[in-house]
């Protein structure tokens, strides 16, 4: 079974290249099903809206995870509450609207795959415990007990809370991805005990930029310009960044872990 994630969709131009890249990728990678991280995903790049989730489950993702821009629009905690494929870090404050994990069937309805959204702790916004939430976690969704793969997304500033987190879910499960900044790390690899993983897998948005965000504007941001106005994203060719697992039916865990660098100015 082949498990597709790609990182932080960036404003409309990453929409769009979703939309036209995402099928032919399913089709060409017999892809099972497909995680996507869309707080990113509105036109000023902050947060996501009923219509574009909608959006995204129609062009053949499965589920969406997110991070700290998840309730950057207001109608998101609303919305979040009824549909079951949006989730939220999980280590939100207690009480917070949506889930931040659940089981979901693969698009063949073979297989239960869960999937954990976290959130980092250091430089983020104000969290609960991420390691503690984390051990709680993996009490409820156990490999080939429960579920037959796990993917974690934990969307974090630093890598070493992402490192750690890869280490922690070793052997546990199918894969971790790190998310957030936006920048491909060149680190993707399956850990000693089958667990495939990457410090961070990247965004769907124009590369010719800063993280996403137009480089003029974002420049003069940075040198205090009159000028400068608030962020805004990037509208240039895009490329998906992401991963893609082939899983080990028998433990769940992963036999071999790709990179996916679709378009744009990266190079795989």
């Amino acid at each position: 079974m082949n498990i597709l994630i790609l990182g932080d969709v960036m404003g409309a131009a990453g929409r769009k290249a979703l939309k036209n890249k995402l099928p032919k990728l399913i089709k060409k990678n017999n892809l099972n099903f497909v995680i996507v991280n869309g707080e990113n995903a509105a036109d000023d790049g902050r947060g996501i809206t009923q219509e574009i989730a909608e959006e995204f489950f129609s062009n053949g993702v499965n589920v969406i995870t997110s991070g700290n821009h998840i309730w950057d629009k207001q109608e998101t905690s609303n919305f979040i509450e009824r549909e079951k494929r949006l989730l939220r870090p999980a280590n939100l404050v207690k009480g917070s609207p949506g889930k931040g994990y659940n089981i979901y069937l693969s698009n063949d309805r073979k297989y239960k795959i869960g999937v954990i959204n976290l959130m980092g702790n250091v430089f983020m916004r104000k969290t609960e415990d991420v390691f503690k939430e984390a051990e709680e976690i993996k009490k409820k969704l156990i490999l080939k007990k429960n579920v037959d793969f796990l993917v974690v997304d934990f969307h974090g500033e630093i890598t070493s809370e992402k490192m750690a987190t890869g280490h922690f879910f070793d052997g546990q499960a199918t894969c971790v991805v790190g998310t957030h900044t936006h920048v491909p790390t060149a680190d993707t690899r399956i850990l000693e005990k089958g667990t495939a993983y990457q410090t961070d897998i990247g965004m769907c948005g124009d590369y010719n930029s800063v993280i996403g965000m137009n480089k003029e504007n974002s420049i003069k941001r940075f040198l205090k310009d009159k000028d400068a106005t608030k962020h805004f994203p990037a509208e240039g060719e895009v490329t998906l960044s992401g991963i893609i697992v082939q899983t080990d039916e028998k433990t769940g865990l992963a036999k071999n872990v790709a990179r996916v660098i679709d378009g744009g100015s990266l190079v795989n």
